[in-house]
């Protein structure tokens, strides 16, 4: 069972959230900043918000994107720091750098090994080791992320540039935040967390979406907001390739500059909106859908659009999916919808409100396509042709089992479709903030980690589940 502090914390967050739901219910024109279709992607008086930093001070530097001018959709950037390619400069002879003991020549580094000085790597950056274990930060590659593009000759910080050549290439992670479609952002600090342990852990860039919520915008707005996300990725690759073509037939030469501390990309069409980061680091033939709660659905929906599109997508390729705890309901009850319908933090009465502010209410019905997966008039391609899709579901939620039916629906067509249940577990014990810190979340996000890396591997599938 749950502790208790478990216990009393679901207490208050169910009252403060049936409060804020039957407000919106009663009221709907009540939230200021709605702003017609332009709408909202977070409620700040509800949650902290975690400011974005753009260098690898923890391991994984952010930066926040407004992607489309007529919206208010965004992305936040979560970009580890082993898209830093170290690997060389490890590898060198020690006789280059400057102080450095010869008999350590054949000493292989790994995260507690000791601090060289001075390491001068081939794309131009100086990378300064302190002995001194209380200051200094490592990371994995034994070395520290000052100086990589963090500050101009000036010394004033200007945030992580990426310079040179010697980089990694990075799958490509969206993932869409939870909260009933009525709360929750991309930028609190929950979210912040989750990210940056889930971009660790999986290796990969995470885009973390801020859709519009209800009911300033109401179905299929962010939906549509997820898709929208994916086109925006596809367009940045297509750009970045464009821009590296155009350089090639003038002649060669990097085809990113650094001008004034800012980057854009030389002689070519659409270069403001060039996103050097992805440019840079993002492998979009591999990418990877994420989504938790609410999340799950839009994920999901990404995912059949993504499935329907094809080759338009292209370069971008959705390789897997993974469904945390989505929120499936449906008219015809479940075992778990009857015995837990009163469970920890979402009962089945609140989710049945979201509902109500999600869906128009003409369009309201708990078989709806966007909340009930296993409707027979559903839409969209055959199950057979859906990326693999890891479920994680918990003990003690009562959208445990529609999402296990979903799953088994999607293992009848031959699509690998594991179920990943945790004892004790609440509905989004991995990524709510009083639960973020425990064992089970930190176990939760490695073992998605290693299903993902199953299909993002550019060496095969040589991670077994």
């Amino acid at each position: 069972m749950p502790s208790i502090g478990v216990k009393l914390y679901s207490v208050f967050f169910k009252f403060m959230l049936k409060h804020r739901l039957q407000g919106r219910l009663q009221n709907p024109d009540s939230d200021v900043g709605g702003g017609g279709s332009f709408g909202v992607t977070s409620r700040p008086e509800e949650e902290t918000v975690a400011a974005a930093n753009p260098s690898f001070t923890d391991g994984v530097a952010t930066k926040d994107i407004h992607i489309d001018p007529l919206t208010s959709v965004s992305v936040r950037i979560f970009l580890p720091d082993t898209c830093l390619n170290f690997s060389e400069t490890l590898n060198k002879p020690l006789s280059r750098v400057a102080g450095s003991d010869p008999n350590l020549s054949a000493h292989r580094r790994n995260s507690y090994g000791p601090a060289i000085n001075n390491v001068s790597s081939s794309n131009g950056v100086t990378v300064k080791h302190a002995h001194n274990q209380d200051n200094y930060r490592r990371n994995s590659y034994g070395c520290s992320s000052d100086g990589v593009g963090l500050k101009s000759e000036s010394g004033i910080y200007r945030g992580y540039n990426p310079m040179g050549s010697n980089f990694r290439k990075l799958p490509v992670m969206l993932q869409f935040h939870g909260g009933g479609f009525v709360s929750g952002s991309n930028d609190s600090e929950s979210n912040d967390f989750f990210c940056r342990r889930i971009a660790k852990l999986c290796d990969v860039i995470v885009l973390a979406v801020g859709y519009r919520l209800a009911p300033e915008n109401k179905y299929p707005v962010a939906y549509d907001d997820g898709l929208k996300v994916l086109h925006w990725l596809a367009k940045q690759s297509n750009l970045a390739e464009c821009s590296k073509s155009l350089g090639s037939m003038r002649g060669g030469g990097a085809d990113l500059r650094k001008s004034d501390g800012q980057w854009h990309v030389a002689d070519a069409f659409g270069a403001s909106m060039v996103e050097p980061w992805l440019a840079v680091h993002g492998d979009p033939s591999r990418c990877v859908l994420l989504g938790a709660s609410c999340g799950g659905n839009i994920a999901d929906y990404v995912a059949r659009k993504a499935v329907e599109a094809g080759k338009l997508l292209d370069p971008v390729k959705v390789v897997a999916q993974v469904l945390m705890y989505p929120y499936f309901i449906g008219s015809v009850p479940t075992h778990s919808e009857i015995k837990l319908s009163n469970s920890y933090f979402y009962d089945k009465a609140m989710c049945i409100l979201s509902w109500k502010l999600f869906l128009s209410e003409e369009e309201f019905n708990l078989d709806h396509p966007a909340a009930n997966p296993l409707v027979a008039d559903r839409g969209g391609p055959p199950l057979k042709q859906m990326p693999p899709t890891l479920t994680v579901v918990a003990e003690h939620d009562w959208m445990r089992d529609r999402a296990i039916a979903y799953s088994e629906e999607l293992r009848k067509v031959n699509v690998d479709a594991p179920v990943l249940e945790y004892k004790d577990q609440v509905h989004e014990f991995a990524t709510l903030d009083m639960l973020l810190k425990t064992p089970q979340a930190q176990a939760c996000a490695e073992d998605i980690a290693i299903w993902v890396k199953k299909y993002i591997s550019l060496r095969g599938h040589e991670f077994s589940y």
